[in-house]
């Protein structure tokens, strides 16, 4: 689940909700005890917010610590998963809605040996790849930068994503983190399709958040919250999802298998034994489908 923030100007900068992900996963690192989930500063470099960025509402350390557990928990659920399948011999992946990803800065000699396309709109894009650039990092050959309107792209999306090297023949794992609920079930149920029409052999990784009445009691002032604070800065909410209306869409869309893993299930993967309590908030379930 995330909450709302200050507006950005997401023609000529980043998402403020892709910001937010990236200083919680910062936060994650500086906040908590080790040992820890996902260890990731470069997005905070790359997002190089004021001084001041610890002190926002949106980053208290108690206050939000679920929602910061609950990204970094989604974030290393995926990258374990791609790790997995190029363990396999996928060596394509595909990240819609990239945000402030750092993957492919992060786990160098991984990425190496895959095709990275971040999928993400025009403007955010363009910053993104102007602070790596500024950062050192650079865009590499293997690391390509797809700009894409999910919700005026219709199927363009796809084609504009193997006009940058992908190869729809071979296949891949395709992320989609912290998305859905900012698409109307129209363009979610589209973006399926064309993820299912990929090679035999393709992963999909999809998040969803569940309505007030699948959330935990404890967790939901802060789902409405969020709602209220997406709706503030001008990103609203516009899609909730039960497990079985996403297993519905998936199906629908042509995936040959797919499966509910429900939050919980990565609160204990990857947070059982700590000392602290610290436990990602409920709320986001993910797709997991093959084709």
């Amino acid at each position: 689940m995330t909450a709302g923030g200050p507006p950005a100007d997401t023609r000529t900068g980043p998402d403020g909700t892709a910001v937010r992900c990236a200083l919680w996963r910062a936060m994650h690192v500086r906040a908590d005890p080790p040992p820890h989930v996902l260890e990731d500063e470069i997005g905070l470099r790359i997002a190089d917010p004021d001084d001041g960025w610890r002190t926002r509402p949106d980053m208290d350390p108690q206050a939000t610590r679920g929602f910061r557990a609950a990204v970094v928990a989604r974030a290393r659920f995926i990258e374990d998963l791609v790790i997995e399948q190029a363990g396999r011999g996928v060596d394509q992946y595909v990240l819609l809605g990239a945000g402030l990803d750092t993957f492919a800065q992060r786990a160098p000699e991984a990425a190496s040996h895959l095709s990275v396309f971040e999928v993400d709109r025009p403007g955010p894009q363009e910053w993104k790849r102007r602070r790596l650039t500024a950062l050192g990092h650079g865009v590499p050959d293997r690391l390509h930068l797809v700009p894409v309107d999910f919700e005026t792209s219709g199927g363009a999306w796809s084609e504009q994503l193997t006009a940058a090297g992908f190869d729809p023949g071979r296949p891949a794992v395709v992320a989609s983190s912290g998305v859905t609920m900012y698409l109307t079930e129209e363009a979610t149920a589209a973006t399926l399709r064309q993820i299912a029409r990929l090679a035999p052999g393709s992963t999909l990784a999809m998040t969803f958040l569940l309505p007030e009445d699948l959330v935990a009691e404890a967790d939901r002032p802060g789902l409405r919250a969020s709602t209220a604070g997406a709706r503030g800065s001008g990103t609203p909410f516009r899609s909730f999802y039960t497990p079985e209306e996403m297993l519905r869409l998936a199906r629908e869309a042509g995936f040959g298998e797919a499966r509910h893993v429900p939050g919980t299930v990565l609160a204990e993967r990857y947070f059982a034994g700590r000392t602290d309590g610290l436990r990602p908030s409920t709320g986001e379930d993910l797709l997991l489908a093959t084709t």
